[in-house]
Formats: structure tokens, C-alpha cells, sequence
């Protein structure tokens, strides 16, 4: 498993994920959500920032499966899906991720052919990454 490569910005996001929790940073001044987490508000330009906890619903926007030539860490685990998922309490927010059998398992542990753009998703973690379920 790929460890992920934090930043004093998006270092909450990953010690949130740690402890079974989906979080999106937000401005505290005006409230806008945003992904991925950067020191300034696009919106407002402040500079404060929280980060709401989510419910972790949401919705397939986008998928791919890949096929080779893949590295060969990820051909071996080939057939899987990269998804991009529509947080449904804050439609503006994406996560790339892979949808999974259940949680902790494999990435191809899911048949591709039954993921569609739409399906609704939940999230789960494995080892602090967040991954997703049909629901």
C-alpha cells in the first residue's frame, strides 16, 4: 500500500482518515468547503480554516479502470477502478479514490463492470486511506 505524501496543509485530512474520519477543510470566515486543502480561502482569501467532519456519502462522478503497461506494483492487482467521488453533503468537493468489496479489502476486489457514474457510495478506510463501498 502507497503511504500518502503529507503537507502542512493536508496533514489534518490524513490524521482524520487515521482515526476512521472523512474531513474537508472549510474557511471559518465564510464556509466554504475545499479540496484539496490549501492555506488561503479561494473564495474570501482568508487564511483561517476547520475542517468539517462528513458523513461520508456520496456519488460516483467519474471512473476509470486502467490497463497496462501499469507499474508492477499495480499490474499484478489489474483488473481495478480510480474513481472520482461527488461528496454528497458538499457537491463541490471530489475525492479520487478506488470503490472496494468491503472495507480493508484489495482494489481489484470489486468487478469493474459494476461500478457506473451515479452509483452511490459510503466510505471506509483501510490503514487510514479512505476508500469506498457501493452502498
Amino acid at each position: 500500500m502507497l503511504s500518502p505524501v503529507t503537507d502542512p496543509d493536508g496533514a489534518p485530512f490524513w490524521q482524520y482518515a487515521a482515526q476512521g474520519e472523512l474531513r474537508v477543510q472549510a474557511c471559518a470566515d465564510c464556509g466554504e468547503p475545499r479540496f484539496p486543502p490549501r492555506p488561503c480561502c479561494p473564495y474570501c482569501q482568508s487564511f483561517e480554516s476547520e475542517w468539517l467532519l462528513t458523513d461520508g456519502h456520496g456519488r460516483v462522478w467519474s471512473y476509470v479502470v486502467p490497463h497496462p503497461p501499469l507499474l508492477p506494483d499495480y499490474a499484478a492487482q489489474a483488473p481495478y477502478n480510480v474513481v472520482v467521488v461527488e461528496l454528497a453533503e458538499h457537491p463541490r468537493i471530489r475525492l479520487v479514490g478506488n470503490v472496494v468489496s468491503g472495507a480493508g479489502a484489495p482494489l481489484n476486489s470489486l468487478d469493474p463492470q459494476r461500478i457506473r457514474i451515479g452509483a452511490k457510495v459510503r466510505v471506509t478506510f483501510d490503514r487510514g486511506l479512505p476508500q469506498w463501498v457501493l452502498s
